[in-house]
């Protein structure tokens, strides 16, 4: 299995982990948690029994995969309570990562909704400490944020992380969703007092969603943050499911995995579809081992986190590895997904393009 260093971690991860929303139980209203309020969701997008996703779980372990990664959001909790009793026993060949905040609790605490930063920092510990319980193990690998809070105080919000770290809670902290300025102001607040640093962030990435190319990309490269990319497939939009002058499939869950995520335009679905189906005669590979292999070829990517019901579904996202598209056809595809990217960096493109890119370190 091929591995990478995780940013400036001693954590070496797979070039594609095993994401663990789906086995948190299927997505079910608000009737079925009295505790949550009208229009607080639930993560999670699995009908999966938990024996077969524990199945899943051992599968991956064979096949060499060691990066899980999961968060209490993830069907209440479930999500954690069914990966730590497949790890039961095997601990040592994994590595976890795990996630604080939008757990909506009888509380209401999430991000923005805490009466004071120090509750919000009292929340961090005790979302720790509930996660070790569920993953049943005494340490997390990698801790991450799972959103930006604004309302309290970065520095505040890092120490408390760096408590968690100094008691051996935590080994290494990584964020989710930030946008440049979130990553770079906290990066920097941990060098000037001595805490932990982000060495991950968790962010959206795909062929027909490349924003993160913009300013993210080249800020995890100059500072040395490997990046985990979630939703790889564009929302389930690389499957192959979807074609030009096609119907859509009958039965799917793509309407609702779509509307998750922020739009995308049917010519750029299209034309990057028609470009995978010119890889792939020559590749012989899928519509989603040809996306998938194209993110691995770009630079601060650390692991992409792929789902899976089952093994057979494991067993095709796997055939990602063990090649590497050519120079050619990562430029078919990079073409076929180009988009007007904002301002400044047209701008800032135009006048050094490759500085941009990849800042010189």
């Amino acid at each position: 299995m091929f591995k990478r260093t995780l940013g400036r971690s001693g954590i070496e991860v797979n070039a594609l982990g095993l994401g663990c929303m789906e086995i948190g139980g299927k997505m079910k209203d608000n009737e079925s948690f009295p505790s949550l309020k009208e229009n607080q969701p639930m993560f999670s997008l699995g009908d999966v029994d938990d024996n077969e996703s524990i199945r899943t779980i051992h599968f991956a372990l064979e096949a060499g995969v060691n990066f899980f990664d999961t968060a209490p959001a993830y069907g209440a909790g479930h999500s954690e309570r069914v990966l730590g009793r497949a790890l039961s026993g095997r601990r040592a060949k994994a590595i976890i990562a795990t996630k604080f905040g939008k757990l909506i609790d009888e509380a209401d605490n999430q991000f923005g909704r805490y009466k004071s930063a120090r509750e919000l920092i009292n929340n961090i510990r005790k979302e720790c400490e509930d996660s070790l319980r569920r993953l049943k193990t005494d340490h997390i690998d990698v801790y991450f944020m799972h959103g930006f809070d604004a309302l309290t105080p970065v520095d505040e919000t890092l120490r408390a992380l760096d408590d968690l770290v100094s008691s051996g809670k935590v080994r290494y902290l990584g964020c989710s969703n930030f946008s440049g300025w979130h990553l770079m102001k906290s990066l920097a607040a941990s060098d000037k007092y001595g805490w932990a640093r982000y060495v991950a962030h968790q962010a959206y990435y795909s062929l027909v969603g490349r924003d993160f190319e913009w300013e993210l990309m080249p800020l995890g490269h100059d500072q040395h943050v490997g990046t985990i990319v979630w939703s790889p497939l564009g929302w389930g939009r690389l499957t192959g499911k979807l074609r030009r002058n096609q119907p859509p499939p009958a039965v799917s869950r793509l309407p609702k995995t779509a509307r998750m995520g922020p739009p995308v335009p049917d010519e750029l679905l299209y034309r990057v579809i028609d470009a995978i189906d010119e890889v792939a005669k020559d590749t012989g590979k899928t519509v989603t081992q040809i996306a998938l292999n194209w993110l691995m070829q770009k630079p601060t990517i650390a692991s992409v986190i792929v789902g899976a019901r089952n093994e057979e579904q494991l067993t095709l996202n796997l055939g990602a590895l063990g090649w590497s598209l050519t120079k050619e056809q990562v430029a078919v595809l990079d073409r076929a997904s180009e988009v007007p990217v904002a301002y400044p960096y047209w701008h800032q493109r135009q006048a050094a393009p490759d500085r941009i890119l990849l800042p010189q370190t």
